[in-house]
C-alpha cells in the first residue's frame, strides 16, 4: 500500500479541491480522507505543498514507432509522458508502416504494455493515409484500436467522412480530424499573415482550417441527429463545460483559428456530438514566435494571431474546447535545422504541458486548477471511454503529484528529441511524482527527502 499524505486533492468530476490523504492498494484508490500513518504502509509520500490529481491523459501523441524511431520510440515517449505527469496516452497512426492493419496495431499495443504507463493507439481512417478507402474499422477496433484518425493529413472526401462517422457511432469510438484544406496552403506550418509577409512566405491561412471544421461540424450534426444523439449542449447541461459523454463521435484536433472555434461552438449548441482539443503551444504562443524560434515554432496548424490565441483561451474557459492535448511531435536536430519552408512541422510537448497550463491559464486567472485538471485528465479520458481521469475511491491508482508553485527552467528532456521553443523559459508548476497502476513510475529527484 502507498500512503500519500498532506496533499491538496483535486476531484475534476466534482470540481472540488480539499486537503486529504490518499491510500492506494492493488492498483486502485482505496481511501481519500484523513488517516494516521501506523507504519503498515509500504511507501509514504509526503505531498506537502503539492497537488494530488488524476494522472494526465493525452489523446494526441506521436511516438514515431514503428519506422521513425530515431526521433522517438514507444519507450522514450512513455518516459517523457511519465515525467510530464501523464499516465495514459493515445498514439497517432501516421507511423511507417501506418497503423492501418492488425499487425502494426498489435505491435504498438504490445510494445506499449512494456512501458510503465498506459500506451494506447489509434488506427487510421483510410488505408495508407491516402484518403480514398476506409480501413476495416470493425476489425481494427476488435484488435484494440482506441479510436481512428488520419492525423497529419486531412480527409478531403466529405462522403467518406460521413460514412466513417456513422461507423464510429456504431462502434462507439471517436474519430479525430486534422483540419487543414491543402487547397488554401502554399507553405505549411507558418500562418499567412504579418509574419509570413515579413519573411516573404505565403504560409497557411486560417481559412484552410475554417473550411474543413465547418464541413465536419455540419456532418457531425447530421450524423448525431441520425443516431438520436442531439440535445442541449449548454453549459448548464455539463456538456459544454467539458464533461464529454461517451457518444461523442468526432473530435476536432489542435484548434488554432477563432472562426473555427465559433463553428464548433455553434455546432455544439445545435446538438452535434463533437469535442475539440487545443495544444499548449497554441494557447501560449502566436505567429511572432517564428521570428524568435524559427523552425522550433513551425507546426501544423500554425501559430496564429493574438486574437486567435485569446479565442482559444476563451473557448477552453467556456468549454467549447473540451481538452488540452500536446500533439507531441518529435523531430531530430538535423531535420529542424533545415530552412523554414523545408523543415518538418511540430514540437514536443509532454514534459511542459502541465506547467504551461498552470503558467498561462491558472496563474493568469483563466482557469482554476480543478478546471485545468479536468481538461487534461477527465475530459480526454471520457472522449476515449476510458476508466481514468477520476479521483474517487475505486478509481484506478493513476495519479500525478505536482507542486503548483515551483518555478523551473526548461533545460532537458526525457524525450529522444528536444525540438521545443520553450527551452530556456521559466515556468510554474513542476511534477514531483507520477503513479500508474499504483506504482511510482517517475519521481523528481529533488522530491526525495
Amino acid at each position: 500500500m502507498i500512503l500519500i499524505k498532506n496533499g491538496r486533492v483535486i476531484d475534476p468530476e466534482k470540481q472540488e479541491e480539499k486537503s486529504a490523504d490518499v491510500v492506494l492498494k492493488d492498483g486502485k484508490i482505496l481511501w481519500i480522507g484523513h488517516i494516521t500513518d501506523d507504519g503498515s504502509f509500504d511507501k509514504v509520500i509526503d505531498a506537502k505543498n503539492c497537488v494530488v490529481a488524476p494522472g494526465l491523459v493525452d489523446v494526441h501523441v506521436h511516438f514515431r514507432d514503428p519506422g521513425l524511431t530515431y526521433k522517438e520510440d514507444i519507450h522514450t515517449g512513455a518516459a517523457a509522458a511519465a515525467a510530464g505527469g501523464y499516465t495514459t496516452v493515445v498514439c497517432m497512426a501516421n507511423t511507417k508502416p501506418t497503423v492501418d492493419n492488425a499487425e502494426t496495431l498489435r505491435y504498438v499495443i504490445e510494445e506499449g504494455k512494456k512501458t510503465p504507463i498506459h500506451v494506447l493507439s489509434a488506427a487510421t481512417v483510410t488505408v495508407g493515409l491516402k484518403g480514398r478507402e476506409m480501413t476495416d474499422m470493425r476489425a481494427l477496433r476488435a484488435v484494440g484500436a482506441a479510436g481512428f484518425t488520419d492525423d497529419g493529413i486531412p480527409l478531403m472526401d466529405a462522403e467518406l467522412v460521413r460514412q466513417a462517422m456513422i461507423l464510429a457511432a456504431v462502434l462507439d469510438v471517436p474519430l479525430s480530424f486534422h483540419e487543414e484544406n491543402p487547397d488554401f496552403i502554399r507553405n505549411n506550418g507558418i500562418n499567412h499573415g504579418a509574419v509570413s509577409e515579413q519573411l516573404g512566405i505565403y504560409g497557411s491561412p486560417a481559412e484552410a482550417e475554417d473550411n474543413l471544421v465547418e464541413r465536419d461540424c455540419r456532418i457531425a450534426l447530421e450524423v448525431s441527429r441520425m443516431f438520436g444523439l442531439q440535445g442541449a449542449a449548454s453549459p448548464e447541461s455539463g456538456y459544454a463545460a467539458g464533461t464529454c459523454r461517451g457518444d461523442v463521435i468526432a473530435n476536432i484536433q489542435h484548434m488554432s483559428s477563432r472562426r473555427a472555434v465559433e463553428f464548433v461552438r455553434q455546432a455544439k449548441a445545435r446538438g452535434a456530438r463533437i469535442s475539440a482539443e487545443v495544444t499548449p503551444h497554441h494557447f501560449t504562443l502566436t505567429e511572432e514566435a517564428v521570428l524568435a524560434h524559427g523552425t522550433l515554432a513551425k507546426m501544423n496548424p500554425p501559430l496564429r494571431t493574438e486574437e486567435d490565441r485569446q479565442a482559444l483561451i476563451a473557448a477552453l474557459k467556456d468549454g467549447t474546447i473540451d481538452m488540452i492535448a500536446t500533439d507531441h511531435a518529435p523531430h531530430s536536430p538535423a531535420e529542424k535545422a533545415k530552412p523554414l519552408t523545408e523543415a518538418p512541422s511540430g514540437i514536443i510537448g509532454l514534459e511542459t504541458a502541465l506547467a504551461l497550463g498552470i503558467t498561462e491559464l491558472v496563474e493568469k486567472g483563466y482557469l482554476t486548477l480543478p478546471q485545468l485538471i479536468a481538461r487534461m485528465s477527465l475530459n480526454p479520458a471520457r472522449l476515449y471511454r476510458l476508466d481514468c481521469g477520476r479521483m474517487a475511491v475505486g478509481a484506478p491508482a493513476d495519479l500525478v503529484i505536482f507542486d503548483p508553485g515551483e518555478r523551473w527552467t526548461v533545460e532537458r528532456f526525457h524525450s529522444r528529441s528536444a525540438n521545443s521553443p520553450f527551452v530556456g523559459r521559466t515556468l510554474t508548476g513542476r511534477v514531483k511524482w507520477t503513479i500508474c497502476g499504483g506504482k511510482i513510475v517517475w519521481q523528481d529527484l529533488s522530491a526525495i527527502s
